[in-house]
């Protein structure tokens, strides 16, 4: 059967390189990107692309109708730290978002639908250490909670109306494509940025905090590989743990002092991310997506930190 592909949410850090994946491996012109924003040159000049608003169930159909998805990838949200600056919006397109793309689903009988959920569903009294599938849940940011509460929708969506759903709990991703979208994780992308330019950062996240990280090329084939996982294989349809790579802001400067001798990384005390990822894992146990999916990441600390570095640099 040929694919007919929808991302929605296109021009956000995943969804500029996942729809450039997803072009190269079903064909240009196989794989609709959407947005509520103009897209990027390459996404815009490599294959469709449509204006869509997750909040307008009209716009929302019209795209369906004319397209007759396969599968669809819903990429739109805000993020954790600009989520708590605006809180009833976050919910509202995270929440209304997702459940007018699980209603059109059904109505038009899409064949799997992917839908990102995030380590920012664990909370204060979640286990820090090796953060299992299943453990206490009690997110105190509006982007956590709205995360938590679309998997339980996801799940609902599978067992009440066989929509053949699909997630990940994404750590924080690290990409040299694009700008990192208002997310606590962001410093791990921002500082390669101004080890190159400047030789310097200031984290706004203390020099202890460990967090789980990703490559984005990781989380990228993770995604694919989930969705190209057979039905009987996906055992969760809730949302998957997916881990990386885990580390402080201080080991993640002593990484690039190797390439970079000379920089300096300094610290900003009282910014509010600090307290959003002090409620967050420090690693992550994704044994599940490892047994039912065949889950391995490629990258460690070293290898990301070469290849950002050498991306960034040439870019």
């Amino acid at each position: 059967m040929n694919e007919k592909i929808l991302v929605i949410g296109a021009n956000g850090q995943i969804g500029t390189e996942l729809v450039l994946a997803l072009r190269k491996k079903y064909g240009a012109e196989q794989v609709v990107a959407s947005d509520i924003n103009n897209a990027g040159y390459a996404i815009r000049h490599s294959g469709p692309y449509e204006f869509a608003n997750v909040l307008d169930q009209d716009n929302l159909h019209h795209i369906f109708q004319k397209h007759q998805p396969t599968q669809v990838y819903l990429l739109a949200a805000i993020l954790s730290a600009v989520g708590e600056q605006k809180p009833k919006m976050a919910w509202e397109l995270n929440m209304t978002g997702l459940l007018n793309v699980l209603d059109l689903a059904v109505e038009f009988n899409v064949g799997r639908v992917f839908w990102p959920s995030s380590i920012a569903v664990f909370g204060p009294n979640s286990p820090k250490e090796s953060t299992p599938q299943y453990c206490v849940m009690d997110p105190n940011t509006v982007y956590g909670f709205s995360k938590l509460a679309g998997e339980r929708w996801c799940e609902y969506y599978f067992n009440k109306h066989g929509v053949d759903v699909r997630s990940i709990r994404y750590p924080g991703l690290i990409s040299w494509k694009a700008a990192p979208g208002g997310g606590t994780t962001d410093y791990a992308v921002h500082i390669f940025h101004e080890a190159l330019k400047t030789k310097s950062y200031s984290s706004f996240l203390s020099a202890q905090t460990a967090l789980p990280m990703m490559y984005m090329d990781d989380a990228i084939r993770a995604t694919l590989t989930l969705m190209d996982a057979p039905a009987e294989q996906v055992k969760i349809r809730s949302s998957y743990n997916l881990a990386g790579i885990s580390f402080t802001p201080e080991q993640l400067g002593e990484e690039i002092k190797k390439h970079i001798p000379n920089f300096e990384l300094s610290y900003v005390d009282g910014d509010p991310r600090q307290t959003i990822a002090d409620s967050w894992p420090k690693t992550i146990d994704d044994s599940r997506a490892q047994q039912d999916w065949g889950w391995q990441p490629e990258y460690d600390l070293p290898r990301m930190v070469e290849a950002m570095l050498i991306n960034l640099a040439n870019s």
